[in-house]
């Protein structure tokens, strides 16, 4: 048993995790702080998928701290660039030092009397337990199961003689050239994964079960390069990062106003990516734009790998796996040699995590968010999740601005613990994760905190809005109760 006493423990190093790190580094020195991380390394996400051509889906110049701008042309960066920078990062802050790796916390216990978190967790290699008391406790594990994808009930997977693989456990060794390649999935990932294989393999085809709507940007900015002579560049990076936060949100916004117009405008662009042969049936989603998350597609790749022949897409169910492939409700058989079933995360908060107050069970998914940071009836309590429909670092940095700036006002006023307590009948039934309905967020919804019916219990999932809330008005107001010395 190893017992350590700090100010703050925060649960991963992943962005979120160095992010609130550094932040509090910056703006509440002097903090001593115990980071927890699972995995052996740091980058959450990012060191856990290393499926090929894995990358951002949203730009980096948003993606990135707000105070370390992305100071690259490289619009939507590899996985291996975006590990590097999030390791950069923390070496620049001085916040390795407060990683302890291997461990997975399993729970968390408030106590009134001592008015302190004890944490604890598992050095999964050593066996050894780990015990840890800090005043405020900060989760940045993220919203989903870094041990399972999902995977549906597929009838007669067992009887595949091929390889079957999920992209959140890509095996190093697997040999996929000249391959036949199934990618079951047309989300994010598949996008991803489809251009990328199809460089080697025979053929790559995407089965989807439905459509989803794609939008095409630039990968590299090569118009950076020529600014970067004429103005500094960090103000030059500032810029483009203010100026894409606003574009992302002028491009939510026309989808909730005028989704047909939006629609159009989508299904339209990628028509003329695919030219005047293409068969549309398969980029024609049932849903509005950014009901489920727009999947973005770096210089049109995958539409130059479908236009190539190397790559092509089946709308269909699936019946059967059978030896060889699998067999579709049509009646036609994929015969293949690889099935990546990328089909999506199962979702899970704070990692796992159990929480009490004085040994009594407090369920986070009971709970109310407030302002989508603090949790309804548990003390001291941070929850750092990003945006489902921006850049999820947007989010993630105001919301560790919000927690550095609630330390600093409880020290400064002597206060040692605060505790959202929501109105009567403030509850609804809606997940704080209610900004999509992809299949994920909705297989998921009962495990993720919930969201009230006005704001500061409702999630807005807006920037603008949240940031205002979070880093301009007054910290104390009449949903916080603070506790004195």
């Amino acid at each position: 048993m190893s017992d350590t006493d700090v100010d703050v423990v925060i649960v991963g190093a992943g962005l979120s995790g160095i992010g609130m790190a550094c932040h509090l580094k910056r703006e509440t020195p002097g903090k001593r702080v115990a980071i927890l991380e699972r995995r052996n390394a740091i980058g959450g996400t990012w060191d856990l998928f290393r499926y090929p051509g894995v990358r951002s889906d949203s730009d980096m110049f948003t993606m990135s701290y707000d105070f370390r701008p992305w100071m690259a042309p490289k619009v939507l960066a590899e996985g291996e660039q975006i590990r590097g920078y999030i390791v950069r990062t923390a070496r620049e802050c001085d916040v390795v030092k407060d990683i302890e790796f291997g461990v997975k916390v399993a729970g968390a216990d408030w106590s009134s009397v001592r008015q302190c978190w004890t944490v604890s967790g598992l050095h999964e290699a050593s066996g050894e337990s780990r015990r840890i008391t800090c005043r405020f406790l900060v989760c940045c594990a993220g919203y989903y199961n870094y041990d399972q994808g999902y995977l549906p009930d597929f009838p007669g997977i067992e009887n595949f003689a091929g390889a079957c693989i999920h992209p959140q456990f890509w095996p190093e060794t697997l040999d996929y050239r000249d391959k036949e390649i199934v990618v079951i999935g047309s989300g994010a990932t598949a996008a991803t994964l489809i251009p990328a294989l199809a460089e080697e393999a025979a053929h790559v085809t995407m089965l989807q079960r439905s459509p989803s709507y794609y939008l095409s940007v630039p990968g590299y900015g090569k118009w950076l390069r020529k600014l970067e002579k004429l103005v500094p560049r960090r103000w030059l990076y500032r810029s483009v990062q203010a100026g894409n936060v606003a574009l992302q949100r002028l491009l939510y916004r026309c989808a909730i106003r005028n989704p047909h117009g939006m629609r159009r405008y989508l299904v339209g662009r990628v028509r003329k990516a695919l030219g005047p042969d293409a068969d549309m049936r398969h980029f024609m989603p049932d849903y509005n734009p950014w009901e489920q998350r727009l999947c973005v597609v770096p210089n049109g790749d995958l539409f130059r790998a479908i236009r190539s022949g190397k790559a092509s897409v089946v709308t269909e169910e699936i019946e059967t796996f059978t030896e060889r492939g699998i067999r579709l409700k049509s009646g036609e058989e994929l015969q293949t040699d690889i099935v990546v079933t990328a089909t999506g995360l199962a979702l899970q908060t704070c990692g796992g995590m159990h929480f009490s107050v004085d040994g009594v069970m407090r369920p986070v998914n009971r709970q109310l968010s407030y302002k989508a940071v603090l949790v309804e009836n548990l003390p001291n309590l941070g929850l750092v999740l990003g945006y489902v429909n921006a850049s999820w670092t947007l989010k993630a940095d105001i919301a560790a601005r919000y927690l550095c700036r609630l330390i600093n006002h409880m020290d400064e006023r002597g206060l040692t613990s605060v505790e959202p307590r929501a109105p009567e009948g403030e509850a609804g039934d809606e997940s704080a994760m209610n900004a999509l309905n992809a299949g994920y967020i909705q297989r998921g919804k009962n495990e993720m905190p919930r969201q009230g019916r006005h704001l500061p219990w409702r999630v807005t999932h807006d920037y603008g809005i949240d940031r205002k809330m979070l880093l301009d008005e007054p910290i104390e107001d009449q949903w916080l109760e603070f506790t004195p010395p």
